[in-house]
């Protein structure tokens, strides 16, 4: 009889939360994907303001998708949609700049 030993990654989940990011310590099986692994977190439900209206996620500032398989060590983010574009915000921070140097 042979003994199959999955082994077990130590990630990280880290979940916006107003203006601070709460960082979630996860432990996964090997082959785990990003989706599984926020599905096995339970942030959907600890957090359902964030689901599903961001589809973004990263590993370490890359984007990647929910099939992506994780490595140990990895840091999954959920990223917020932007609020402003951030072009026009940078027009209008250079604005409020030009009518304060006058």
């Amino acid at each position: 009889m042979s003994l199959v030993v999955m082994a077990v990654l130590k990630i990280e989940l880290a979940c916006p939360r107003g203006q601070d990011v709460d960082l979630i310590p996860l432990e996964v099986p090997e082959g785990t994907t990003v989706g599984e692994a926020i599905d096995l977190s339970g942030i959907g439900t600890r957090y359902p303001d964030l689901f599903p209206a961001t589809g973004a996620m990263g590993i370490y500032g890359k984007l990647c998708t929910e099939d992506r398989v994780l490595k140990a060590g990895d840091r999954i983010e959920i990223y917020r949609p932007l609020r402003a574009d951030p072009k026009e915000a940078r027009r209008n921070r250079a604005r409020r700049v030009a009518r304060l140097a006058k």
